[in-house]
């Protein structure tokens, strides 16, 4: 494949500098000339050069005068500033004003190829120097990003197609599944990396004052606006905005921010100006946003427009082989973290996981492997699986209406009628009658009852061992 040849405008009201230079440098570069800093500055866009050589001393506007304007140009190319003069208050302005060199007329034609092949050289190191510091940035998410099963491959190789569009992603999953970590992995590797991700929790900012907190506000817009304060969108231009729990940000905002989806731009609160932004958003929910739509709780045509890409993040339960991967990478984080030595988990420990539910999916297996590095003891494993499991009953009935009102100690000096320890004796009793149930049914077979139970093989010995079940056989 033909390697594209370097452009260079020269801008110099002495048509000889441009004839010189392509012929002396044609072989290596392709030129084109302006005679004035007007027509240069025009030929910048229409013809985009790399490189720029710029008379310093021109007719109607001077090299120095250029050189301010091109300061505004976005991306714009390196430039050699060219001189009859050599006058030390030329090369100080002219490199204030960023220049990248200096080269006194008249100029041999072979040190201007050198200043130009630096210059050159220079930009691709920090070009390579950029890519490389994403490849790091990716890596170093992927190394959070556990993972190798099929599901998980899918959506890696899902990442790594949309983050380099501008589409909005929608991140879909269970509550502890990564959504977080799956929107600044698409940060990271896109054309925004070196800007900044701004999240925005939808859920945690109190309703009226979500909008002043994305769109910000005048001065005087509300009773405590004793200034004007940007908001998160203008934080976030040229960067990515992360909105996480997107279902439950409230419907009179939802038209907002549709309007800054399709036409980046918004008033803020207290205002009269349009503001304009440029901004790729992210968005992640564990609600059904269908269900919410249907309920009236979110508008369908903001849901279609989030869609453009969805990634929809697999709960733990269903990408089981990752477990031990997880495992190793979180007691090795702890271990530096704690400064301790925990080995690696056996495999009955690795077992009892696999085995595990989890419906607070990875970052209920962190919290727990957490505590294992701590303690330094994996037997505590099956306890804390069983903790586990009476939060999140006690989760689910917590806010059943409850009869009784009366505070009344009980044989043991506790609290009777106390919440938890009523909710955690009707687990256990509910837990210990089901065990029996299939253990009856399999004949007092563990392994199969295990299996049947949906916990590990460990984990029944440690429950029929609490309960007292061998007792009743």
């Amino acid at each position: 494949m033909k390697q594209d040849r370097v452009k260079i405008l020269v801008i110099d009201d002495d048509p000889k500098v441009a004839w010189i230079l392509s012929e002396g440098l044609s072989n290596s570069f392709d030129f084109v000339s302006a005679r004035n800093g007007s027509e240069g500055l025009q030929m910048i866009t229409t013809e985009k050069p790399q490189l720029i050589l710029l008379d310093i001393k021109m007719p109607e506007m001077s090299g120095i005068e250029v050189l301010k304007r091109l300061s505004k140009v976005e991306n714009r190319p390196e430039v050699i500033m060219l001189s009859g003069h050599d006058d030390i208050r030329y090369v100080v302005e002219s490199m204030q004003n960023g220049a990248a060199e200096f080269v006194k007329k008249p100029f041999d034609v072979k040190e201007v190829e050198i200043h130009i092949n630096a210059i050159l050289e220079k930009n691709r190191l920090r070009r390579e120097v950029v890519n490389l510091k994403s490849e790091l940035r990716t890596r170093s998410q992927y190394d959070v990003f556990i993972g190798d099963s099929a599901k998980m491959t899918q959506v890696k190789d899902l990442i790594e197609q949309v983050a380099g569009s501008e589409l909005t992603v929608l991140i879909r999953g269970e509550s502890g599944t990564g959504k977080e970590i799956v929107a600044r992995m698409i940060h990271n590797i896109s054309g925004r990396s070196e800007e900044s991700f701004t999240k925005v929790n939808c859920a945690a900012i109190p309703r009226d004052l979500l909008e002043a907190e994305l769109f910000g506000y005048e001065k005087g817009a509300f009773t405590g606006a004793h200034k004007t304060k940007p908001g998160r969108f203008e934080v976030a231009n040229k960067g990515t905005m992360f909105l996480d729990e997107i279902g439950d940000m409230p419907m009179e905002l939802q038209s907002k921010l549709l309007q800054v989806l399709e036409q980046q731009e918004f008033v803020r609160v207290g205002g009269i100006n349009t503001i304009h932004v440029d901004v790729r958003i992210i968005c992640a929910t564990n609600r059904n946003l269908e269900t919410a739509i249907k309920q009236g709780k979110f508008r369908d045509d903001l849901f279609y427009r989030l869609n453009e890409i969805t990634i929809l993040l697999p709960p733990l339960r269903d990408r089981r082989a990752d477990i031990p991967l997880l495992v190793d990478h979180f007691i090795e984080k702890y271990n530096k973290l704690y400064q301790r030595s925990a080995p690696p988990l056996t495999p009955e420990a690795i077992g009892q996981l696999s085995a595990a539910p989890w419906p607070g999916n990875v970052r209920q297996l962190e919290n727990l492997i957490k505590q294992v590095v701590v303690r330094g003891n994996e037997s505590i494993i099956p306890e804390l699986l069983s903790s586990q499991q009476v939060e999140n009953e006690l989760e689910e009935v917590s806010f059943r209406p409850q009869t009784q009102t009366v505070t009344t100690p009980g044989p043991n000096g506790e609290n009777a009628f106390s919440l938890k320890n009523r909710v955690a004796g009707a687990v256990s009793r509910e837990e210990k009658v089901l065990i029996a149930e299939v253990l009856g049914k399999t004949n007092w077979n563990r392994r199969r009852a295990a299996e049947l139970l949906d916990i590990s093989y460990r984990s029944l010995l440690y429950k029929i061992k609490e309960y007292g079940l061998n007792e009743i056989k």
